[in-house]
Order: C-alpha cells, then structure tokens, then sequence
C-alpha cells in the first residue's frame, strides 16, 4: 500500500530552504529549492497578449512584433538565474542578456535565414518562458 504525506511546509533541519532530495539511483543529490522554477507563463503573444497560466508573474509588456517582457512578481535575488523560453513552429526564442533584471527579461520570438542571423520577429500564439533560480 502506498503512503501519502500531507504538509502545509518542508523545512530542511540545517537551514529551513535547504532540502535535498537523492536521485532514484542513490548517486546523486539534487537541492529541491535549487530544481524549481521560481517564474513560468505560458501566453498569447499575438493581438492583446495574455497569459493562460502563470507562476510569479505581474505582467507581460508587448515590446513590438514577437519581442515582449516577462515581469515577475517576486524578483530573483541576482541576474544570473537561467531564462527558458520557446515561441512555437519555425522560431528561434531570444533572450536579450541586456535588458535582464532582477524582475523581468526580455524575450523574442525571431525568424532565422540560413545560418544564424536573425531577419526579423514574428508574434506567436504559444510562448512559453520560464526562470530557474534563487528568490530574492
């Protein structure tokens, strides 16, 4: 029979965000606060953008076609948390290093020729963006 436990809070014994939980194998560790996404949305960047689900998100701003701001509603604690991001069919997805905060990042939805360069944006029904690491 499975077991079920049921919290409101886990705290870690050494430091109360600190839980770590091992690997199915044994091998390896993996910190829990570390391994979360501490902002996510899925929206509509075409027309009126608007979010259909969201985690630790004050707004979205249309920056232009397919470029947009994901704003949080709690900020990271430093500019170096990992932005992911995707734009659906036959876009690349952008994220402009220049603009990051500790409350927000730029994103774009960019169409590629040959190669790399980028020949111009287009907005998108599906854009996807998520953010991994510390809250302030």
């Amino acid at each position: 029979m499975a077991s079920i436990l049921k919290v409101d809070e886990l705290q870690g014994i050494t430091a109360a965000g600190d839980i770590t939980v091992t690997s199915e194998g044994g091998a390896a560790t993996q910190s829990l606060q570390q391994g979360l996404a501490k902002v996510w949305v899925n929206f509509n960047g075409t027309g009126t953008i608007a979010a259909r689900d969201s985690l630790n998100l004050s707004s979205l701003t249309d920056n232009g076609t397919g470029q947009y701001t994901v704003n949080f509603s709690n900020a990271t604690q430093d500019v170096n948390f990992a932005a992911i991001s995707s734009c659906n069919y036959r876009t690349t997805t952008q994220t402009d290093e220049n603009a990051r905060t500790t409350s927000a990042v730029d994103i774009s939805c960019a169409i590629g020729a040959s190669g790399s360069s980028v020949v111009g944006h287009t907005d998108k029904d599906i854009v996807q963006v998520a953010a991994l690491g510390d809250l302030a």
